[in-house]
């Protein structure tokens, strides 16, 4: 590590973080309409985003800090199971290819900004829409949390804060003023100001990425030295576990908990509300259709970020914070102007899903909880004006999450938000296709997943937590170790499915489905409607 702070290398970060800051502000006036004060406009960019702008929005969802940081830190420490980012962003397309066109027209027939939204439209129930809206907030404050993490360890890096025994409002005052930054064109510009940035940020990311991959290797003598090296490194005891500090390649006792992982990170990823927000402002629905088949381009380049983590360890790198990792091998390879230019990716790669996890919060606070229980009259100025405050007090809520927790297991932080928004997907999901599922049971099956998954991962301890120090427990009448969240939710779902059949048995009352079978094909050219039918004439009959 470079004593003192690396002028150069800030100085490049320093332009870029100006640049984006100024495109943020200017994106207020982006494609702006004439009526902008609503949701609509601010917290869905107006819905009128093409193929490519939502591809940049969709992966700034995708490539964030935590892709930068967390993945190959994960490799750095333990090895392939690290990996398990790069299958399960693989298994996802296909997956969304079959729901999200049919989210985004139901969503445009009936104005919905959010997946609580369409909860509520569906089966007819506020309860249900509340629990998903406060799931999403809950499982994205972390996620945020997470991007906070990856800025705070380039500043650490280039030497920016001082050192541990910094007063910590010095140590955190480069954090806080692009917490500050960030807060402020997004409060301005909504969803336009990450739509925007995204452009500068991916071709950051992609030229990082590409130069790394053969710029590192050739200086530290190729690919075969680099596995020969960090195999020997993982076979190495650690002194904390007694056990091997990683594996070069999953064994076969590794494998039950790195497929589960991948599974059940596929089918949470876009669970999320922040990749909805993003789906639900595109222009049409041949935009999602398409984005699910050039998508998997970021997962080619996720692949060769993550063996940046093989990397670290053949060149060396010790860090007590395994975060640091791969922004320390950043300023040991590259010259200053380069890391400079590699720092400014992961930056900018931090604000952009910041951004967007921040306002699809905002989104489902004031649709699904102010609106839906505080003030069901509120106008679209008054929503626009909620959301835009919200915002700032999510990332505040976040801000304090990063700077009271311990950061060297930032990747947890993301997994535990995984285990409680894989606990959505009957709802939403499985109400895109039936309306078999009856609303009590989809609620109580949620807060079986919800209990289950909570205080499971509350019992894993790790050599640095006594609590929530990793994701993968024993699967209950198998042995196995496995994700929790896959498990919670394999639970949700036989709740749901028995607990539906107990009460159509029964005939509990049912709750009024406002959506009908053509609203889900629907494309831009058909026209929305913007309020609920009266219940006399919105119900149709169960099972489309």
């Amino acid at each position: 590590m470079k004593d003192g702070v690396n002028g150069v290398a800030l100085a490049v970060f320093i332009f870029f973080f100006v640049a984006v800051t100024v495109m943020g502000f200017l994106a207020a006036r982006w494609r702006k309409a004439e009526q902008s004060a609503n949701l609509d406009e601010w917290g869905l960019g107006g819905r009128s985003f093409g193929t490519w702008v939502t591809w940049f929005l969709l992966g700034g969802d995708l490539y964030t800090a935590y892709t930068f940081v967390a993945v190959p830190a994960a490799i750095y420490a333990a090895g392939a199971a690290g990996f398990f980012a790069v299958p399960y962003t693989i298994l996802v397309y296909p997956l969304i290819f079959t729901f999200l066109p049919r989210l985004w027209s139901v969503s445009h027939k009936h104005g919905y900004v959010t997946t609580s939204d369409f909860v509520r439209g569906r089966f007819g129930s506020k309860g249900l829409s509340l629990a998903v809206a406060l799931t999403g907030i809950l499982a994205t404050m972390p996620y945020i949390a997470l991007q906070l993490v990856g800025i705070q360890a380039v500043l650490d890096v280039m030497g920016v804060g001082g050192g541990e025994d910094t007063h910590w409002f010095v140590k955190d005052l480069p954090l806080l003023i692009a917490f500050g930054v960030l807060a402020a064109y997004t409060y301005s510009s909504g969803l336009r100001a990450p739509a925007l940035i995204a452009f500068v940020k991916d071709g950051l990311i992609y030229l990082v990425i590409a130069v790394a991959i053969i710029y590192i290797p050739i200086k530290l003598g190729g690919f075969d030295h680099i596995f020969a090296v960090a195999k020997d490194a993982f076979a190495q005891k650690n002194p904390a576990t007694g056990k091997p500090r990683g594996e070069l390649a999953s064994g076969p006792n590794a494998q039950w908990a790195y497929a589960t992982l991948a599974l059940g990170s596929a089918l949470a990823l876009f669970m999320y509300p922040h990749s909805i927000t993003a789906t639900l402002s595109s222009r049409n629905r041949n935009v999602i259709r398409r984005n699910t088949t050039i998508l998997p381009l970021y997962s080619l380049m996720l692949g060769l970020l993550a063996l940046l983590g093989f990397m670290a360890v053949a060149a060396g790198i010790t860090v007590q914070n395994g975060q640091l990792a791969i922004p320390q091998l950043f300023e040991n390879m590259f010259p200053d102007w380069f890391t400079g230019v590699a720092f400014a990716a992961i930056g900018i790669g931090a604000l952009v899903p910041a951004a967007i996890m921040s306002i699809a919060a905002a989104n489902l606070f004031t649709r699904n909880i102010y609106k839906d229980f505080l003030k069901p009259g509120a106008t679209p100025e008054q929503e626009h004006k909620v959301a835009k405050l919200v915002s700032l007090l999510v990332k505040v809520g976040a801000l304090v999450f990063v700077l009271t927790m311990d950061k060297t297991v930032a990747i947890n932080f993301q997994l535990l938000g995984g285990i409680w928004i894989l606990q959505t997907m009957p709802a939403l999901v499985g109400g895109l296709f039936t309306r078999w599922f009856h609303r009590w049971a989809l609620l109580a099956g949620w807060a079986a997943g919800m209990i289950y998954g909570t205080v499971a991962a509350y019992g894993v301890a790790s050599p640095t937590q006594k609590h929530f120090g990793g994701s993968s427990a024993e699967i209950p009448g198998i042995g196995e170790i496995g994700y929790i969240g896959l498990t919670a939710f394999v639970l949700n779902v036989l709740v749901t499915v028995v607990l539906t059949v107990v009460l159509r048995a029964v005939r509990a009352p049912d709750g009024v489905d406002e959506t009908s079978p053509e609203d889900y094909t629907a494309d831009a050219g058909d026209k929305g409607v913007q309020v609920e039918l009266p219940p006399a004439t919105a119900g149709v009959p169960a099972g489309h």
